[in-house]
């Protein structure tokens, strides 16, 4: 079966002014589209995989046949990254996590400004394209960062929140200034979905 673009939960508008509407109009309607097609496209040369789960192909990528190897893994990771991308923000969001979420990451980085400024330093210093993650790990938490399209469930791990860091995601408003828009990401993470994601 073939994958689908999944619609934006809320409106291009909805994000101003943390994230402008044209990067999201762009951004989900061109760069996640281009992702899923292409990652039907190649599909489609491999009957045998069309029933797999997203994860699942992720989780297997050396199950893949070797000519359409890397079309799964940048577009499928593409696929997977974004769907969860706006998911785990919203309108009217930001602030801190609560409840066990807020508890998780007290114990594992000290307090929510150390998670904070260790994750948007993940986020700065990743070279090039890429991600910055929180990774749910057993009882603790883990910040780290792929490249290009790689998603932690790659490695069988369970990301709760990322951050695109590809300049697609902030160029037309922030230029080369990725910190600066990172830091008005935060405005819009949506910690009750976060936090569900942690839970589940």
């Amino acid at each position: 079966m073939a994958f689908t673009l999944p619609a934006l939960p809320y409106a291009f508008t909805a994000l101003e002014p943390s994230i402008d509407a044209r990067t999201m109009e762009i951004h989900h309607d061109k760069h996640h589209a281009a992702y899923v097609n292409n990652l039907n496209g190649a599909l489609e040369k491999a009957p045998e995989l069309q029933s797999k789960s997203l994860d699942d192909l992720l989780q297997h990528l050396d199950s893949v046949p070797e000519a359409i190897r890397a079309t799964v893994r940048n577009n499928g990771g593409g696929h997977w990254n974004h769907s969860m991308f706006w998911e785990i923000m919203a309108p009217n969001a930001g602030g801190e996590p609560t409840g066990k979420l807020a508890d998780a990451i007290k114990k594992s980085f000290g307090d929510f400004a150390t998670f904070k400024t260790q994750f948007a330093d993940a986020a700065a210093k990743r070279f090039g394209s890429g991600w910055a993650w929180l990774v749910k790990d057993g009882s603790t938490l883990t910040i780290s960062s792929t490249p290009n399209q790689d998603t932690p469930v790659m490695e069988g791990k369970h990301p709760i929140l990322g951050v695109d860091v590809w300049e697609h995601a902030y160029y037309l408003k922030y230029q080369n200034k990725r910190p600066d828009y990172v830091a008005a990401w935060w405005n819009v993470v949506n910690w009750p979905e976060v936090g569900r994601r942690f839970e589940a």
